[in-house]
């Protein structure tokens, strides 16, 4: 298995990425990685070369640039030849921490899009409180606008990850709205509402209201990008509001204060934790012919190597294979 990674990627590269490689390498044997960026920055952080190769470049795509343009512009870009060589079948899979809109152009115009498949989502795993468990939810912004249609895909896609990838037999699979009841929601989710409720491919329970997705309300989530992008910064922001406030809590209240927060210190790791979602590894830019995954920005070593993991989980497990013969027989 090879993956291609775009070294050049987020605000910390390419150290965070090397090292988050490095991380993964002890553990994934079978995994051969292709480092896309400028070696003369990329080698002194290699403490192994073993399954690791380095094909320089110096050009790399920036947060500021325009995605389309710059895929277009900057062939030689890390995360461009990252996706050259996933559609040449150089490597099985890729993943970068740069900029989303660009990834996103790198997936759809060069690694391109599964038969029937007509907008990929963006697929992540999110926390759910008191449970290890998560739950998927698309699409989280690779399409401002949504059809019926596209949601319908979705709930497929998800339902096939959360089986194939967090073993979930027949999972529960729900439409993001603004009440629970049948009849609720715009033109958009009503139709898609029926849709669903139709389709024997999944396991359809009908609408769950954002307030209840913490609580795993269901185990696939689906939603047009536009929504989902919003859901999930408030999800964000609303975690690390929590963590300011506490700790603004225990500066407030003195000595006794920091005796206390120094005795729940363990249990303030495991909330900030549980409130992590990059310890599910990437966001899956789902719908594609191979793994394009895409992880946060100012992601660290950690995320990284379980970013790997995850890749390693969907390669082995044929998950794409499987979807893109349930996608062919679907519209034969």
């Amino acid at each position: 298995m090879k993956i291609a990674v775009d070294a050049m990627g987020g605000d910390f590269a390419p150290k965070a990425i090397v090292e988050g490689v490095l991380l993964a390498h002890e553990k994934t044997p079978e995994i051969e990685f292709i480092l896309f960026g400028d070696q003369e920055q990329i080698n002194p952080l290699l403490t192994s070369h073993e399954r690791i190769t380095v094909v320089h470049t110096t050009e790399k795509i920036t947060g500021d640039d325009e995605p389309v343009k710059a895929i277009r512009r900057k062939k030689q870009a890390s995360m461009v030849l990252a996706a050259q060589a996933v559609k040449n079948r150089e490597a099985d899979a890729m993943f970068s921490a740069g900029n989303t809109g660009a990834l996103l152009a790198c997936g759809l115009l060069i690694v391109g899009r599964i038969k029937n498949i007509e907008r990929p989502g963006l697929l992540s795993t999110l926390p759910v409180v008191g449970s290890d468990a998560g739950f998927d939810m698309i699409d989280l912004g690779a399409n401002a606008d949504n059809r019926p249609e596209h949601l319908v895909n979705y709930a497929i896609l998800g339902s096939f990850y959360a089986e194939k990838i967090r073993h979930i037999k027949n999972p529960r699979v729900a439409l993001l709205n603004n009440g629970t009841e049948d009849s609720k929601g715009n033109e958009l989710t009503k139709e898609t509402f029926g849709r669903l409720k139709e389709n024997f491919a999944i396991n359809f329970i009908g609408n769950v209201e954002a307030r209840d997705l913490l609580k795993g309300a269901a185990d696939v989530v689906v939603t047009d990008g536009f929504t989902g992008n919003a859901v999930l910064k408030s999800i964000e922001g609303t975690a690390m509001t929590m963590m300011d406030l506490i700790k603004a809590s225990i500066n407030e209240a003195g000595v006794r204060g920091k005796v206390g927060a120094l005795l729940l210190k363990p249990a303030l790791r495991n909330v900030k934790h549980a409130l992590d979602y990059s310890s599910h590894g990437g966001a899956v830019l789902f719908g594609l012919k191979a793994p394009v995954i895409k992880t946060h920005g100012s992601t660290e070593k950690e995320a990284v190597a379980q970013t790997i993991y995850q890749i390693e989980e969907m390669v082995k497990s044929g998950l794409i294979p499987d979807l893109v013969a349930h996608f062919e027989e679907e519209k034969a």
